[in-house]
């Protein structure tokens, strides 16, 4: 004869379900949370409110320091297709993890100490390595040899260089012209200057992707393909 007891209906009944021991068992622990940023906000003067914008304003201040940066074009020098007054955002994560510019790309760098004490935006012409002449036969900068054609993004009217130029651009430094040649002062103008003219990787700030405002201009910025045949310079390692 069996004589374990049975459970009864009321036994059954009173034990609580899956549901029901779950809820039980979150529920302080959701609570205590709520509780938690009560508490916060109103320590916080402006209570919630004040509390959602400072979380905000952390957020940007770390998106702004590891991850993008706004910058305002200061001047014409890479019209037309970035404006003064434009808006860009700034890709400061486009060199991290062991990449680097490469010819065609429009960066923002600190020019203290070798361009003046401010940011400035150019495109990048060479790269550490590479034999940077102007011009050839037809007034076209050569990178390595071979001639670029750069009329996609020459500001209209103008030549490529009206200096001529003959240099080779040191290992961890970048050869940089402004777009808008006959009002930019660039790597050609301070090729007399400490540094040769040259900006150092680490002096760059990142890589510009995007024209954010005016929203009319709103577009984003390609690596062209002028650059694609330059071969590397010699005695690179790919």
């Amino acid at each position: 004869m069996d004589t374990e007891a049975q459970p009864t209906e009321r036994d059954r009944s009173s034990r609580p379900s899956d549901s029901e021991a779950i809820s039980d068992t979150e529920g302080p622990e959701g609570r205590s949370r709520f509780a938690l940023l009560s508490r916060i906000a109103a320590w916080v003067p402006g209570g919630r409110i004040s509390l959602t914008l400072l979380v905000f304003l952390v957020f940007l201040l770390l998106l702004n320091t590891f991850v993008l940066r706004p910058f305002e074009i200061p001047s014409g020098s890479m019209e037309s297709g970035l404006r003064i007054g434009d808006r860009v955002l700034v890709n400061k994560l486009a060199y991290r993890f062991g990449a680097e510019p490469r010819r065609g790309d429009v960066v923002v760098f600190d020019g203290t100490g070798y361009f003046g004490d401010a940011d400035y935006v150019k495109r990048v012409v060479g790269v550490g390595g590479d034999h940077v002449v102007c011009c050839d036969k037809e007034g076209r900068v050569q990178v390595n040899g071979r001639s670029v054609d750069e009329s996609t993004f020459l500001h209209p009217g103008d030549s490529p260089s009206t200096v001529p130029f003959d240099v080779v651009v040191p290992d961890g430094t970048l050869f940089l012209l402004g777009d808008h040649r006959s009002e930019s002062s660039d790597s050609r103008d301070h090729l007399g200057s400490p540094g040769g003219g040259m900006i150092p990787l680490d002096d760059v700030i990142g890589r510009v992707d995007w024209v954010v405002w005016p929203t009319a201009h709103w577009t984003r910025l390609d690596r062209p393909d002028a650059y694609a045949r330059v071969p590397a310079a010699e005695g690179a390692h790919g």
